[in-house]
């Protein structure tokens, strides 16, 4: 009599992949301080694959070049956080001042319905307030306490980008042969190699245009004379990689120091400034540029993006679209032209 094996059955095997599911990102949640990094060091790996690949190709040993590319990545953290530096110390010394203003203008408001005394009252609290933000900042022994949580996490992030980038190859061919049967580990680690593709030429496409758009923000709020204009433009730049979330954070952040910097209908131009530069680069620059090779759903990106940041917080954030175009490219459902390699 034939046995039928034990996981034939759909309901079975659906649900034990279910439960290792909700395991592993237990799993992850709990190990967040270990696994955010490792998995944001993969996904570093997986964009500059390329690079690498072409770095080995000039004979340098594969150790030297991942080497080389984690070097040129700390240098250029290091000199884009130098040159913001000043800019961030002085947005920082500024918080004070946006709160104050921000409570004056609610009072002002209010002044419609209370008497001119209880508003000075208010606004004397408020500022009293502020200066209390002001010494509430973090201290230097906040941050000495925080620092080791910080060190271990640059210190996994390196290890792993290294070593993935060392060994990426065995990686793709242990699993392409765990996963499936001798017939399917050549289409298995095409796929691997493809998604690798897809999400190195994303993110080199985004990164242009996002650098394009913080050089035109920065340069459009500049001729406004909005203080702190290029850290606004490095700022546009960067949370632009964290779709709609991003780009709400940023308007708002232009809204409150627009009614700081400036007075009447110019406070709110910056934030227009940059919405409209916004606009242009999500409804043209990126569809044009991007569209014509990956197509993802806009729902499922959203869908996406919030899961992550809910999970690891502003990093996830950061890793849930090339998450995304991974797995989708792996499970080969992922709407794109025809990959040529080479």
């Amino acid at each position: 009599m034939t046995r039928t094996p034990q996981f034939a059955d759909p309901v079975l095997r659906v649900s034990m992949v279910a439960l290792a599911t909700v395991a592993v990102l237990v799993g992850l949640k709990l190990a967040e301080n270990i696994f955010a990094p490792l998995l944001l060091a993969i996904i570093t790996g997986v964009i500059f694959a390329p690079l690498a690949d072409r770095v080995e190709r000039l004979g340098l040993p594969r150790g030297v070049t991942a080497t080389l590319l984690i070097v040129v990545i700390f240098f250029s953290v290091a000199a884009l956080g130098f040159l913001a530096e000043p800019y961030i110390t002085a947005a920082i010394d500024r918080i004070p001042t946006v709160k104050f203003e921000i409570q004056k203008l609610m009072f002002e408001y209010r002044d419609l319905i209370r008497g001119i005394d209880e508003v000075e009252e208010a606004i004397g609290a408020a500022r009293e307030e502020a200066d209390a933000t002001s010494e509430a900042m973090p201290t230097m022994t906040d941050a000495l306490m925080f620092a080791p949580v910080v060190v271990a996490q640059i210190l996994v992030f390196v290890g792993g980008l290294f070593f993935f980038l060392l060994t990426r190859a065995s990686i793709y061919n242990w699993l392409a042969h765990r996963i499936g049967n001798n017939t399917e580990t050549a289409m298995i680690l095409d796929r691997f190699c493809n998604a690798e593709s897809a999400v190195a030429r994303y993110f080199a496409m985004i990164s242009m245009i996002n650098a394009g758009l913080g050089l035109v923000v920065g340069a459009a709020l500049a001729a406004t004379g909005m203080p702190g204009a290029p850290i606004w433009g490095i700022a546009a730049a960067l949370l632009n990689f964290v779709l709609y979330l991003g780009p709400a954070a940023m308007a708002v952040g232009l809204l409150l120091n627009g009614i700081v910097a400036f007075d009447g209908f110019m406070s709110f131009v910056p934030m227009a400034i940059y919405l409209g530069c916004n606009m242009v680069e999500a409804q043209f620059v990126t569809p044009q540029l991007v569209g014509k090779h990956i197509r993802i759903n806009p729902f499922l990106i959203f869908v996406a993006l919030i899961f992550w940041l809910w999970f690891w917080g502003p990093l996830g954030g950061i890793m849930a679209i090339p998450i995304t175009v991974i797995l989708l490219k792996l499970f080969d459902i992922i709407g794109e032209a025809p990959i040529r390699n080479g």
